[in-house]
């Protein structure tokens, strides 16, 4: 298991995320269109943990800019739930494969002015039908943490998945 952790004041991105380059440099179209429906305070607050999430994660890849690694490519998406999800792309998710990863879980909290996040790299092959890593990751952890239901879950094409040795459920992506 791989971890990374980043803790940030949500002062610290405020010139910066009034330049056009590092909003670009940092954060994902998607991402920016989240916070763009959330008032200011929120908008900064969601923008900084996301910040520190894409500080966790190549913490937990161990490797960051020197290897090619950007915030651009270490996207935070909100599941289903509402909890944050990685998707990785480019150097970010060829460095995980490297490293055997299956993909990585984050947590973000706030507390004041503070932001902090974790982020946990979970071994594995990365999943047949993840694009980048991160979206197949939640079917491996409820299969190792809760147990799945064989008769009620599916993988693609109907063939087992080739982690689990079973059929899994898959978020579409």
């Amino acid at each position: 298991m791989w971890i990374g952790v980043d803790l940030l004041r949500l002062g610290e991105l405020d010139r910066l995320l009034g330049r056009a380059w590092f909003r670009a440099f940092a954060y994902d179209r998607a991402e920016l269109a989240e916070a763009g429906g959330f008032g200011p305070d929120r908008a900064r607050e969601f923008l900084a943990g996301r910040f520190a999430a894409k500080e966790a994660v190549p913490k937990a890849l161990g490797a960051g800019m020197a290897a090619g690694v950007k915030p651009c490519q270490v996207i935070v998406e909100r599941s289903a739930s509402g909890a944050p999800e990685v998707r990785l792309t480019g150097a970010a998710a060829d460095r995980a494969a490297a490293l055997g990863m299956a993909g990585i879980g984050v947590t973000i909290t706030h507390k004041g002015d503070l932001a902090v996040a974790v982020a946990v790299g979970l071994p594995g092959e990365p999943c047949c039908c993840a694009s980048g890593l991160g979206r197949g990751v939640h079917a491996a952890v409820r299969a190792a943490v809760d147990g799945v239901d064989d008769e009620s879950e599916g993988h693609p094409g109907g063939e087992p998945h080739p982690r689990l040795g079973r059929q899994v459920e898959h978020q579409p992506q």
